[in-house]
């Protein structure tokens, strides 16, 4: 199993729950934040002040899938988050040992499903 986690612009977030949705992901975590990369934020006036923002709103989306299924998935992210600008995001994969699903005691792949 694999960990796949998304931090994409938060425009972008119905486009990659969609594009999740079309390959059968069942479960995902969405978590709003704010963050910085290569961007490194914007400039900003207010009542005749300048200011650096530096710190952009974000959107991680979370999700465990089989290993078979994770090429496919990224795939999927990479094409719906794209805008072909810096700022567009990033995808981190982690190497999970076990699932538990709580209610029955599943645990694997099947406690995924």
């Amino acid at each position: 199993m694999t960990k796949v986690e998304a931090i994409i612009r938060p425009n972008k977030l119905e486009d990659v729950k969609a594009a999740l949705d079309a390959l059968g992901v069942q479960g995902m975590t969405v978590t709003h934040l704010m963050g910085s990369g290569k961007q490194r934020g914007r400039t900003q006036h207010y009542r005749g002040q300048e200011y650096v923002v530096n710190l952009l709103d974000k959107t991680k989306i979370e999700t465990v899938v089989s290993d078979d299924q994770v090429d496919e998935i990224v795939k999927a992210i990479t094409k719906a988050a794209s805008t072909g600008e810096i700022g567009d995001g990033k995808i981190f994969l982690s190497r999970i040992d076990d699932a538990i699903r709580i209610r029955t005691g599943e645990s694997g792949d099947s406690a995924l499903r």
